[in-house]
């Protein structure tokens, strides 16, 4: 996936296959999210910015980490919802009821993990909205707002494994996870409606 140019990447996103789909998106939300706030990062160096440089490196560093995480987590969605299709084919019957479960237990993992670096980014994005370079201030919000699609892109997509999950336990530390949603989204919302408000004074 990561090869592909993104005119076939939508191309297979928009054809009748189960994969990629919305976990994939979600993934690429936050991988865009990430990327976003890296340039406005790369844009916060120098002089002028000496006085944060050691915070502004570091966002650079972490961002990167989180793109290349975060492309990884779309192929392996793509992956797990493929595990998916493949145990619904099986015969019915018991093995095939726990090959269902354990496909879609894996399939939730991939975006549950999408929701904890899509919160990161947020994170990072309160760090850098005070300190960073005010001509790319807008893509701090931009970077918020595609952090906030992956966040609730992926909760769906964990939300419509849990009902053929069988082990309580998973389903409980899944649903621990989907908890950190809202008020990451909170968040997002107070970075954009603090870049609002800057640009339309």
């Amino acid at each position: 996936m990561r090869d592909l140019k993104i005119v076939d990447f939508l191309a297979e996103l928009a054809d009748r296959r189960p994969a990629p789909g919305g976990g994939a998106a979600a993934a690429l939300h936050a991988a865009q999210a990430a990327a976003l706030l890296g340039m406005v990062a790369r844009y916060s160096t120098g002089e002028k910015y000496a006085d944060h440089a050691e915070a502004v490196v570091a966002v650079i560093a972490e961002t990167d980490m989180l793109r290349a995480r975060a492309l990884k987590l779309a192929e392996e969605d793509a992956a797990a919802f493929t595990a998916v299709t493949d145990a619904y084919r099986l015969p019915k019957g018991e093995q095939r009821s726990a090959a269902i479960a354990a496909a879609l237990a894996g399939a939730a993992e991939p975006p549950a993990r999408v929701i904890e670096e899509a919160t990161r980014v947020i994170e990072l994005c309160e760090l850098l909205l005070p300190i960073g370079n005010r001509n790319v201030v807008t893509d701090v919000a931009a970077a918020a707002e595609a952090a906030r699609a992956a966040l609730t892109t992926a909760r769906v997509n964990v939300e419509v494994n849990l009902g053929g999950i069988k082990d309580e336990r998973v389903r409980e530390k899944l649903n621990i996870r989907l908890s950190a949603v809202d008020p990451a989204v909170a968040r997002a919302d107070w970075v954009t409606a603090e870049v609002r408000e800057e640009i339309n004074r």
